[in-house]
């Protein structure tokens, strides 16, 4: 499989991602990568950022989603409940 993404633009995807995903060991990997390959610290602060912005806004939608899910099943049935689909 050919490579598609340049390596610094790989780095930073893995920061965001492993911003975005809580990951430390990942984090600490390809900062470290991305410093090697001669990525500024501003590209990878705003990388970050943008983790941050994701995973919030993810959090958010998945808390709203909790809450809607609680409100539902409170005004159903056991039965109901058991049989009802994932929200989304």
């Amino acid at each position: 499989m050919a490579e598609t993404l340049e390596p610094k633009t790989k780095e930073l995807v893995g920061i965001a991602a492993a911003v975005a995903g809580h990951c430390q060991p990942c984090f600490a990997y390809h900062y470290k990568e991305a410093l090697r390959l001669g990525v500024s610290e501003e590209a990878i602060r705003a990388t970050m950022e943008l983790a941050r912005a994701v995973r919030q806004a993810g959090d958010k939608h998945m808390d709203e989603f909790a809450n809607r899910r609680m409100a539902d099943t409170t005004r159903k049935s056991p039965q109901q409940t058991k049989n009802a689909g994932e929200d989304t």
